[in-house]
């Protein structure tokens, strides 16, 4: 090999996406060195430099890394080195603040949900999205009941009572995330055993944490079961069809000959959830939901133009390749508080949410196949279940690589979550 050749492998060596690694480094450095001296604005563009800046950075150096790239890789790195960074106090106030608004009082994770829903529904094959709508209950259903047994059972064998077992541990991984399943369980529970609901939170956050990690590394096993079994892993199809049509096509359709206009697009979908937000006063269903029901509507009944549609899925493209990484960043720092977690973390406690969370999938998995699924993809939207909500979602579909299933993840998050929590709430006043 000459010495051009090697010179030029050197130089792509330290590129990222044709861009010199050192820009990428100098900016974000530039950023938290802001943060030091508490100049990051505490609004959406601090927010924005500080997730981005680090997610380009920790993204593909995760997807790089020996062992976890298989399991998760950068998925899991963009969440986890946040939120250790962030119990360590590495991080300055200020840059918390920043992520925070943006994360929280901006809502930028429902942004990113209402993008990869609106724009994956409007841009699959009608028959592909009805057929996975309908079977994507057999999974679920038996996933979540073997999951319960399973994970009472193996609670109970470290010691746990069948109380302390069901509503604290198994009941908190499937109730769909902090504010859809933690926060209503936690009022449920003190107006039926008295007390206050803060101390219930802190006792049912670090079930649903724990889980969300296990499903987020069961979701990169699963990936990699599929790369090297390409019969069993659809690609983000959930339905065997023997056309392999593509559930998202390509931004410019056949019948579309204009660029995307982007602006278009984010109307469409900031509408759709505005108007479901709406709705929700009405119906009293979630927003997220509503969100799917209107986009299945709009796709079935043709009442999107191609044209708008292609604006859509224009700036679910972005999204989905771009800004995923720097999402998972935003939720480590905000929405995964790792001493909840250390203050109960046990052997026995571990395994317990662990084996809710692998039954689940390996539940979706079985029942799957025997539907003609793909049951990679069956448990992937099954393993859903057992994440921290919308949050939970965007990070086991990354770690899978699976955003496209945004919609069926949501329903079986939301969904199956509300049926954990008002069946809970039901249960703990008959049992206590």
């Amino acid at each position: 090999m000459s010495s051009t050749d090697e010179t030029e492998r050197t130089a792509r060596h330290w590129m990222l996406d044709g861009v010199p690694l050192l820009v990428p480094v100098l900016l974000t450095a530039l950023v938290l060195l802001a943060g030091l001296r508490h100049a990051v604005p505490e609004n959406m563009i601090g927010g924005l430099a500080v997730i981005v800046g680090l997610g380009v950075l920790l993204g593909p150096l995760g997807n790089r890394l020996p062992g976890i790239a298989k399991i998760g890789g950068g998925a899991l790195v963009c969440l986890m080195v946040p939120s250790i960074l962030v119990y360590l106090r590495i991080f300055d106030t200020s840059t918390v603040r920043a992520v925070t608004m943006l994360m929280k009082q901006a809502n930028f994770l429902y942004f990113v949900i209402a993008t990869l829903v609106v724009g994956s529904i409007l841009g699959m094959n009608r028959r592909l999205m009805v057929g996975g709508l309908i079977r994507i209950f057999p999974p679920l259903l038996t996933g979540t009941a073997v999951a319960v047994a399973v994970g009472v059972g193996v609670a109970m064998a470290f010691g746990y009572g069948f109380h302390r077992s069901l509503f604290y541990i198994v009941v908190p991984i499937i109730g769909g995330g902090i504010g859809e399943g933690v926060i209503p369980l936690s009022s449920a529970y003190a107006s039926a055993l008295g007390g206050e609901a803060g101390s219930y939170v802190a006792e049912l956050v670090p079930a649903a944490i724990i889980g969300n990690i296990v499903a987020i590394v069961s979701a990169g096993v699963l990936r990699r079961l599929g790369d090297r079994r390409p019969r069993l892993d659809g690609g983000g199809r959930l339905v065997r069809d023997p056309a392999r049509e593509p559930l998202v096509p390509q931004v410019h359709s056949p019948s579309v000959d204009r660029e995307p206009n982007y602006a278009f697009g984010v109307l469409t979908i900031t509408a759709l959830f505005v108007c479901a937000t709406l709705l929700e006063q009405l119906i009293h269903l979630p927003a997220p939901v509503l969100v799917i029901i209107l986009s299945v509507l709009c796709k079935l009944f043709d009442i999107v133009p191609a044209a708008v549609e292609a604006d859509v899925r224009a700036v679910y493209a972005i999204i989905a390749r771009h800004f995923i990484f720097p999402t998972m960043i935003g939720l480590g720092m905000v929405y995964l508080p790792l001493n909840n977690v250390l203050g109960v973390l046990s052997p026995g406690y571990v395994i317990a949410c662990a084996a809710v969370v692998v039954a689940m999938a390996l539940t979706g998995f079985l029942v799957g196949r025997a539907i003609a699924m793909y049951p990679v993809d069956a448990a992937l939207v099954t393993v859903c279940h057992s994440g921290l909500g919308g949050t939970g979602d965007v990070a086991i579909l990354s770690a899978s690589n699976r955003m496209n299933l945004m919609p069926f993840a949501q329903i079986s998050t939301r969904i199956g979550g509300v049926a954990t929590v008002l069946t809970a709430t039901w249960l703990i006043r008959v049992l206590d």
